[in-house]
């Protein structure tokens, strides 16, 4: 099983109850075919860089998850078929991205910590 992280965009018409259907929809997708999820952020709404679709921000989520590399074809294919999503990009973490991302994912926790 190789480690991946996923971003996807959902389209800004949505309440906040649609956009955590659709991240729980995808989340569901990634367990039930045998993936194991690492670790989820959500960024909130943010301002896009240039118009996609005439819209010009959208929620951004983060999934980061291990799963078989076959899958990654079924995932994306449901991320096309989601009128929700407006763009999506998944990369494959080789050890140097793994090793950054669990010492990002650290820091995030002590600052949770500290803040409390």
């Amino acid at each position: 099983m190789n480690q991946y992280e996923t971003v996807f965009i959902a389209t800004p018409v949505l309440s906040e109850p649609q956009v955590k259907e659709a991240v729980k929809k995808f989340r569901d997708i990634i367990t039930d075919n045998g993936g194991e999820m690492i670790h989820e952020e959500e960024w909130g709404m943010k301002k896009l860089a240039y118009p996609i679709q005439k819209k010009s921000t959208g929620f951004y989520h983060l999934f980061e998850f291990k799963a078989a590399p076959a899958f990654i074809d079924k995932l994306e294919t449901e991320f096309r078929r989601d009128e929700k999503v407006i763009r999506f990009l998944t990369v494959k973490l080789d050890k140097y991205a793994a090793e950054y991302s669990q010492k990002r994912r650290n820091l995030l926790k002590d600052k949770a910590v500290k803040e409390e």
